[in-house]
């Protein structure tokens, strides 16, 4: 593991170290000289990162997605740490170990890989169980199902991150079909392997995410459902009407036309792997933001536009954060201020805030002389008693 991570960089800290460069940026000083915005990157994170002094020498040298060896100041400003850089040089792929610079899953994949084969061989159905294997018995399919992630920003986006997602979409099968009998457990375990199985494809992942020309011309739900296409030519035997199912489960994951399922969600195994899909997907999302947030103080992360909302920073606030403590402290006493006498003595001291007064006492009602009018109103009161 090379050293120091982005994780390890401490603010007032000058730190050397090689980083992937996410994003690169040459903009212009009021004087109209240029300098360096980038963001550089390792697995553990990401670094904003300015070059303010001799840009023209190394601006052209390096590229998005090129490793470079930089030293530089970390630094906060405007609440977020920036790395200062002071020298800056390319670093060619073959002195790093790409493992170093791509976030990857906590688990082993090929041990994800074997739980989700054994709940599939679990599975009763034998044209599904045989679909399914066809998928996870395929060399290919297996060895890219085990590296994608399970998107390029939004959620596992990690290498590993697809057969996560997948197997944490299973146990969420096994344990949210037995609450609603009308579920066939073994269909929804089918839609949860082969809903995203098109984004092996749909994303590349060997320098950087992003997408394969074929994932920007037709996108993971129709490689996904052209994927399940072939694999169905294999087994002669699979009921039509069942593949219907499995077709409809895929096209209709993203659950509405605006998020881009061509087809709304129309049984309730469809409906079930929609609402877990976007269950999980939305849980690591916000895992991910609160892990990455880059803002030094305060309670809550930076605005996300994939959760459209922010996101509460929960340990630290129960730790007793600023939100806390500023809600429940009490209002600081004023000094007090010097006033001038208006005969031009010396200044004396404003006084100190009176006490709270206390409640005022209630007055008895002054005595009055009631009118005839109100005479004769009071006897018919009294009459009706």
């Amino acid at each position: 593991m090379k050293s120091p991570c982005v994780s390890e960089i401490e603010t007032g800290q000058v730190a050397t170290g090689t980083f992937l460069v996410h994003a690169k940026d040459i903009r212009q000083k009021k004087t109209g000289e240029p300098y360096l915005s980038l963001v550089l990157g390792d697995r553990t994170g990401e670094l904003d990162a300015k070059m303010w002094d001799n840009v023209p020498e190394v601006m052209d040298t390096f590229e998005r997605d090129d490793f470079v060896r930089v030293k530089g100041l970390l630094q906060v400003y405007n609440n977020r740490p920036q790395f200062t850089l002071h020298k800056l040089q390319r670093v060619d792929d073959a002195a790093v170990d790409l493992a170093d610079f791509f976030p990857a899953s906590a688990r082993d994949p090929r041990e994800m890989l074997a739980e989700l084969r054994e709940m599939v061989g679990a599975m009763k159905n034998p044209h599904l169980r045989a679909l399914v294997e066809l998928f996870l018995n395929d060399e290919e399919i297996a060895r890219r199902y085990m590296k994608a992630p399970a998107a390029k920003y939004i959620h596992h986006a990690y290498l590993g991150g697809l057969i996560e997602h997948g197997l944490s979409m299973c146990r969420l099968c096994l344990l949210v079909a037995p609450h609603y009998p009308i579920v066939d457990v073994d269909l929804l375990l089918t839609g949860a392997v082969l809903h995203d199985i098109g984004k092996i494809y749909e994303l590349h992942y060997e320098r950087s995410f992003g997408y394969t020309s074929d994932g920007q011309l037709l996108g993971h739900i129709f490689i996904g459902a052209r994927m399940v296409e072939e694999k169905l030519a294999q087994l002669p035997d699979f009921p039509p009407r069942l593949r219907s199912l499995v077709e409809h489960m895929i096209l209709s994951h993203h659950g509405s036309l605006e998020f881009g399922s061509p087809k709304l969600p129309m049984f309730p195994e469809a409906l079930l792997l929609h609402y877990l899909d976007d269950l999980d997907s939305k849980m690591d999302c916000m895992r991910a933001l609160v892990d990455k947030d880059r803002q030094v103080d305060g309670d809550w992360t930076t605005y996300s536009t994939s959760l459209d909302r922010v996101v509460l920073k929960k340990l630290k606030y129960l730790s007793g954060g600023e939100g806390e403590e500023t809600e429940q402290a009490p209002p600081a006493a004023a000094a007090p201020v010097p006033i001038a006498l208006p005969a031009g003595g010396p200044p004396v001291a404003a006084p100190a805030a009176p006490a709270p007064a206390a409640p005022p006492k209630t007055r008895p009602p002054a005595p009055t002389t009631p009118s005839l009018f109100g005479e004769k109103l009071g006897q018919a009161l009294r009459d009706g008693e």
